[in-house]
């Protein structure tokens, strides 16, 4: 048996690798994944940059002078004034992008570190920048004193509460959800050639004539799909960790963070990568199998790309927390898992949940395969 699985097990990977759109499958697709991390670095900074009017609402919680007053119309800043504790208020309902509070010459920019206060940190910055220039200016003309005396006239610190970079999430999540749908990709091709590929070109009535249980043969071609699914993960998740650090060093929006992947969620993106080739190899060859042409099973697999994608991006988008539950239902609970690993929220029962649902899951689908190759309708159909 075991040499059975080995010899059918060599011979779909030999075809495997000898077809030219299996290779490409395997290996050109996750070359889109740099694509796709520094192509959304850059429009997220185009953003960030491009938009700074719409992030202009900066409150003053102190009297503004004349000259202040002058900068602030200048620069198209929408100045809300009132007192600390009602800023804060403000702030909080989204009514202001970030304000601003003053100890002495000290003024200090409070807010978080999402978008809106990253921009509009930006704005204040210049805004204040324009005023020490006038300070600097008016206090040469009135006491004619060197420039190197007015360096601290005023000093300015940011009050940022730390909290997850919008960004940085961003970009790492979508990039693993890429890295899903390729897998997904890359396992449609050759369980389709393995299976419904071999039904039309005939070679599939040969094999069965040989002294080897349909057991057999099933597991050998979803040992190779998976084998091809797995590597088009690995090189892919490769790829994005490139990427990554291309992008943190090439982007302005990924100051002061760190877009490199903890071990922990290194660990179990691998860990991810492995499991989910496992799974959707099992469920491409169970569905390629009812098919009896090449074109009607390509026809049959194309849903799975959607389901294997959009239902996960969504759950992201809308931030649903991650829960037991959750954790047992197939393609939303790995890139939820991904998710709060790489925030540092390490649940290891929901961890284990994924694991244990995914592997039930593989076993009904093998099941599942090898019962069809028992049945003459679904062979020779």
């Amino acid at each position: 048996m075991k040499n059975n699985i080995i010899n059918i097990l060599k011979k779909e990977l030999r075809e495997m690798f000898r077809d030219k759109k299996s290779i490409a499958m395997m290996l050109i697709i996750p070359f889109m994944i740099p694509l796709l991390v520094i192509g959304m670095s850059a429009l997220f900074e185009y953003q960030t940059t491009g938009v700074e009017g719409t992030y202009n609402r900066i409150g003053f919680a102190y009297e503004t002078t004349k000259t202040e007053e002058e900068i602030i119309k200048e620069l198209g800043i929408f100045g809300v004034r009132d007192t600390e504790e009602q800023l804060k208020i403000k702030f909080e309902a989204n009514l202001i992008d970030a304000y601003i509070t003053k100890k002495d010459n000290k003024y200090i920019i409070n807010g978080d570190d999402s978008e809106n206060t990253t921009v509009a940190s930006k704005i204040i910055e210049t805004y204040f920048q324009t005023y020490k220039e006038y300070l600097q200016t008016n206090y040469l003309e009135n006491n004619n004193l060197n420039a190197e005396n007015l360096i601290n006239i005023i000093t300015l610190e940011k009050n940022i509460e730390k909290s997850e970079n919008f960004f940085g999430n961003y970009i790492t999540v979508y990039a693993f959800l890429f890295i899903i749908m390729a897998i997904t990709i890359s396992a449609t091709y050759p369980a389709t050639d393995a299976t419904a590929g071999e039904k039309e070109r005939g070679t599939l009535e040969t094999l069965l004539t040989f002294p080897i249980k349909s057991k057999d043969i099933i597991i050998g071609k979803y040992l190779s799909v998976t084998i091809s699914s797995i590597i088009t993960g690995m090189l892919s998740l490769i790829l994005m960790i490139i990427a990554l650090l291309i992008a943190q060093n090439s982007f302005q929006i990924y100051e002061e963070i760190d877009l490199m992947l903890p071990l922990i969620s290194l660990i179990f993106a691998i860990i991810v990568i492995i499991a989910y080739s496992f799974l959707i190899s099992g469920l491409c060859i169970a569905v390629a199998s009812k098919s009896s042409t090449f074109k009607s099973a390509q026809s049959a697999l194309t849903p799975l790309t959607f389901i294997s994608f959009f239902p996960s991006m969504i759950v992201f988008m809308i931030n649903i927390k991650t829960n037991l539950v959750l954790s047992i239902i197939p393609f939303l609970n790995f890139t939820m898992l991904f998710t709060d690993i790489t925030n540092g929220n390490v649940e290891w029962i929901n961890i284990a949940a994924m694991l244990i649902s995914t592997f039930i899951i593989i076993g009904i689908i093998l099941r599942t395969i090898i019962k069809q190759y028992k049945s003459e309708k679904v062979l020779f159909s």
